[in-house]
């Protein structure tokens, strides 16, 4: 790489550990092509990304980012997944990570916190952005619902009666 392709890797990796919801780092040694195909692949699914970048590089691109206390975690041959999500990248990570003992978890940063291997497998277990909205859009319809079924009971019950007395009359 000369000196314009590493500042331009280095302006890339800052916009992304600008504008990433979550960003993790993970060592990855001893994995084959086919092995980080798949997790790649995975990730793309989720709607995460896998990038290996030069660790010094990484470390120029962290400074004066949200993600700037992870640097230390950038030794040896590093990873970083990324994605606007802040629990997909994670999930996905932590999943594989428990299939593949070659894969380790490292760190990172999500919403401006850092994170080490333990926050990220908390971080894993709690539902996506698109779960907590449609629990919350269920919440929100629970209340509508219940007042339109109280609301139609009583033309319901005078129905039955009338029918009932209709029965009986007829009998």
């Amino acid at each position: 790489m000369d000196r314009t392709q590493k500042a331009e890797a280095v302006k890339g990796l800052n916009g992304l550990f600008n504008d990433a919801g979550a960003v993790i780092v993970a060592h990855y040694s001893g994995m084959t092509v086919a092995q980080m195909g798949e997790l790649r692949s995975r990730l793309r699914k989720a709607g995460a990304s896998f990038k290996v970048a030069k660790n010094r590089l990484a470390m120029r691109a962290l400074e004066g980012t949200q993600a700037a206390g992870i640097s230390d975690l950038f030794k040896g041959p590093t990873g970083i997944a990324y994605s606007n999500d802040p629990v997909a990248a994670p999930k996905v990570l932590v999943a594989y990570a428990r299939e593949n003992d070659k894969f380790k978890i490292l760190g990172g940063v999500a919403v401006g916190s850092v994170l080490n291997a333990e926050g990220v497998k908390a971080l894993a277990e709690l539902p996506s952005l698109d779960q907590l909205r449609s629990k919350i859009l269920g919440l929100l319809q629970a209340p509508a619902t219940k007042i339109a079924g109280v609301l139609q009971a009583p033309a319901g019950q005078l129905a039955r009666v009338i029918s009932a007395y209709a029965n009986k009359e007829a009998a």
